[in-house]
């Protein structure tokens, strides 16, 4: 049995007649960029998140940048970010000049540690930026506590977390503002990158209204320093299709993970994800640690389960962030063990809304054989 780590064919497959008819809807309409499909989403999506407003953005990256952008964080600033995770939430608060500093993160969750971030905080400190890794979202009540204290933006990379919730809300609706990729393999995924922003805060929405379109609010007037940043209207008619099926969708998830935590319970030295008493995870990716990688990734490989890892260096030891150009501090290795430790350990196993019973059955059969052989 060949067990991909996440196949999106049968999501299509599921709603092809009416993904279809958006396509068609769209391409009649002769109408690709800032229409009616991006305006339902718009709302559609604000709707299902629980805040006032959603922009609608190219990418996850930019969803990011932008609101940085709009509350004016730049260059001499610093933007406190988790130190396990990817580079793309580093990466937007470089693009505004301003400086990420990494906060190690919670070894169960793996999410940012708010017990960590106050020793961080300087006069420079604008903003923290948690992720709510693997769809499950980070610790926000302790987060805002401290950004209400110091007076800071709190922006949630809410990637992964398409549907997550805590007791407080749902992801996207539990800071001043969040940032959402659509990139294929999310929960809720278009065909291509695509990206949205969730806030309550109706200035901010304006600003980035036209900060998304070069800038500008009326055609050819550019009030400031814009991107080109737009979800077009054919990714906006798709997830307008596939957004009423992500609780069920998400829900199947839970059912798989739920399989895995039972079945992979006290197996060698496989660590589970934690999920805390008030999380509602959304299971983006069911990530389990194991001294053991390599030889268990092998192990999966020859049997046609597939694996990957998210992730495996961290950004502090990137490339990215160890040259000059960076304007980042030079780090090495030893300066955020715990993110280094996950770096080596996490692997990712198959799941998503498509799955079956049997797979997870069988890749659960194959971790315990690996173990069983040590």
């Amino acid at each position: 049995m060949k067990i991909p780590i996440l196949d999106l064919s049968p999501a299509y497959r599921e709603l092809q007649a009416d993904l279809d008819a958006a396509y068609r809807r769209v391409m009649d309409s002769g109408q690709f960029l800032l229409g009616r499909e991006l305006a339902a989403f718009e709302e559609e999506f604000a709707r299902a998140v629980g805040t006032a407003h959603c922009i609608g953005v190219a990418n996850g990256l930019e969803a990011l940048q932008l609101v940085l952008m709009a509350r004016g964080v730049g260059p001499g600033d610093e933007v406190i970010v988790p130190a396990h995770g990817y580079i793309a939430t580093w990466l937007a608060v470089t693009h505004t000049g301003a400086m990420p500093v990494p906060c190690e993160c919670d070894e169960g969750t793996f999410n940012l540690d708010p017990a960590r971030i106050a020793a961080l905080i300087t006069p420079r400190t604008r903003a923290i930026l948690p992720i709510h890794l693997y769809g499950q979202c980070a610790d926000m009540a302790a987060i805002n506590l401290i950004a209400v204290k110091h007076g800071l933006l709190v922006l949630e990379d809410a990637a992964q977390a398409h549907g997550a919730r805590i007791q407080s809300g749902a992801a996207g609706s539990l800071g001043n503002a969040a940032g959402f990729s659509f990139y294929p393999s999310k929960n809720l995924g278009a065909f291509a990158d695509a990206g949205a922003i969730t806030t309550n805060d109706g200035d901010l929405a304006g600003k980035l209204r036209a900060l998304r379109n070069y800038g500008s609010r009326e055609r050819y007037h550019h009030e400031a320093l814009g991107l080109n940043s737009r979800l077009d209207e054919l990714s906006a008619a798709a997830l307008r299709v596939k957004l009423p099926a992500l609780a069920a969708w998400n829900a199947r998830r839970s059912v798989l993970a739920s399989r895995y935590r039972a079945q992979l319970a006290k197996v060698g030295d496989l660590i589970l994800p934690f999920v805390p008493a008030a999380s509602e995870p959304v299971w983006h990716l069911f990530v389990v640690r194991t001294t053991h990688r390599t030889a268990l990734q092998q192990h999966l490989t020859a049997q046609g389960i597939g694996t990957q890892i998210h992730y495996p260096i961290p950004p502090h030891l990137s490339g990215a962030y160890g040259h000059p150009t960076s304007g980042a501090k030079r780090w090495r290795r030893g300066d955020f063990p715990i993110a280094e430790k996950l770096a080596d350990e996490v692997l990712s196993l198959p799941i998503g809304p498509h799955h079956t019973a049997e797979q997870i059955d069988t890749v659960c059969g194959a971790v315990r054989s690996f173990f069983n052989q040590r």
